[in-house]
């Protein structure tokens, strides 16, 4: 199985910023795309930013310009760098990974647990 561990998550003044880090660790035999999710209260889960292995990178609308998305492939970490943070962007935060274990021949998604990002006013 795959485990994913995120941390970075906390409280900012808007127009901060935060680093959010997701680290895979288990039996990977190789990772396709990453990516970050956010879950606002009473609102659906949102696609935050994505990343495939080829390093093709999709950006949310409310986030271009702000957040930026990279990958560690030899750490197996995905990171979400936010800046000028709105109190909008306050969510719990879930990495989302598609990843194949080294029994499989097939990819499977797998998330974290979540990480709350709190933006004050």
């Amino acid at each position: 199985q795959v485990q994913l561990v995120e941390s970075g998550g906390g409280l900012v003044q808007a127009g901060g910023s935060l680093r959010l880090s997701c680290a895979a660790s288990g039996r990977i035999g190789s990772i396709n795309a990453m990516g970050w999710y956010r879950q606002a209260p009473g609102k659906q889960r949102e696609l935050v930013a994505t990343i495939t292995s080829g390093l093709r990178i999709n950006y949310a609308d409310s986030v271009k310009g702000r957040f930026t998305i990279s990958r560690d492939n030899a750490k197996n970490t995905v990171y979400l760098q936010m800046n000028s943070l709105k109190p909008e962007d306050s969510a719990v935060y879930y990495c989302n990974i598609e990843a194949r274990t080294i029994l499989k021949r097939t990819y499977d998604y797998y998330w974290g647990q979540g990480t709350q990002v709190t933006v004050s006013s």
